[in-house]
């Protein structure tokens, strides 16, 4: 399969240097990232809610070696709070992150992420919107959802995201799935070991349909992370099942892909959030995307080979 060699270039530095600097990359790179900065990001997180869409906005960049690239992560984040304030779009417009980026592999990484994140969290609660705890793989899982729960005391809103194929994961939405709470489940782009994570697709898709069913019928806010026409049918099919009304949990999307799926679902009273990345670090993000689809590989294969 490509995606686990895919998800090993992705930590190549040489790698990193060659797809960089190919003529095409940029074309494909500007399907999946927003933008570079706040300012160009601002105007599709306007034109989303003038199409009845919301998002949830990333800083990309994960290779955080230092506590102050950790801080200033922070502040592009904090920069971030501001804008969305001007724009007054409340829940419309929420953010998602990487501890990884906050510090969380440097040493005392745990205590270091905590303290990078919350003031970011504050700010968002105190501009309307709120934060969600990206999922990475299942090493940082612990430290992660231990900062959720500190979190979450102060600011309740606070979500979080786990991944449908890793062993651990019904055992996780089973205790999420409580009332307040904010869950998206996705099924998971990193390349994880057969010890802790399923292999094979149909295994991670029934996996990713009772992890869906666990939180439908839970107290929480399920966001349903999935591009899969099966699977947003059957999540369709288990919110009603469990009564739940379209307002009561959501749908989510990459920027750039399906877009008119996008469309579909909030004209059907769904709502529908785009998990838009932007930013400079863009290389780490962009691997995954080709590794969760082969059709994207294929996308940019052809766009790497046209010279201009």
């Amino acid at each position: 399969m490509l995606g686990p060699v895919i998800l090993a270039a992705s930590r190549s530095d040489k790698m990193r240097r060659f797809i960089s600097a190919a003529p095409g990359t940029k074309q494909v790179v500007d399907r999946f990232i927003a933008g570079e900065s706040v300012d160009q990001v601002v105007p599709i997180v306007e034109d989303a809610a003038d199409k009845g869409l919301e998002v949830t906005l990333d800083v990309v960049g994960e290779d955080i070696t230092t506590p102050a690239q950790a801080e200033a992560a922070r502040d592009a984040y904090l920069e971030l709070v501001e804008r969305l304030k001007v724009l007054d779009l409340g829940p419309r417009a929420e953010m998602s992150v990487k501890l990884s980026m906050f510090g969380q592999a440097l040493e005392n990484g745990h205590e270091l992420a905590l303290a990078n994140v919350r003031p970011v969290v504050e700010a968002a609660a105190a501009s309307g919107t709120t934060v969600t705890l990206d999922a990475e793989d299942h090493t940082t899982l612990d430290s992660m959802f231990a900062i959720h729960e500190e979190l979450r005391k102060d600011f309740p809103q606070t979500g979080c995201v786990i991944q449908s194929y890793l062993f651990r994961t019904e055992d996780d939405a089973r205790r999420l799935a409580a009332a307040g709470s904010r869950v998206r489940i996705v099924k998971g782009a990193y390349k994880e070991p057969a010890s802790v994570a399923y292999q094979d697709k149909a295994e991670i898709d029934k996996a990713y349909v009772r992890v869906t069913r666990i939180l439908m019928e839970g107290e929480g806010y399920p966001m349903i992370g999935s591009h899969d026409p099966r699977l947003i049918a059957i999540a369709q099919e288990l919110g009603r099942q469990s009564g739940r009304k379209l307002d009561e949990y959501e749908f989510q999307m990459l920027y750039g892909i399906r877009s008119d799926e996008h469309i579909r679902l909030a004209a059907e009273g769904h709502r529908m959030r785009v998990y838009t990345a932007y930013g400079t670090d863009w290389y780490g993000y962009f691997m995954r995307r080709l590794a969760e689809k082969p059709a994207n590989l294929l996308f940019f294969g052809r766009s790497i080979l046209t010279k201009g």
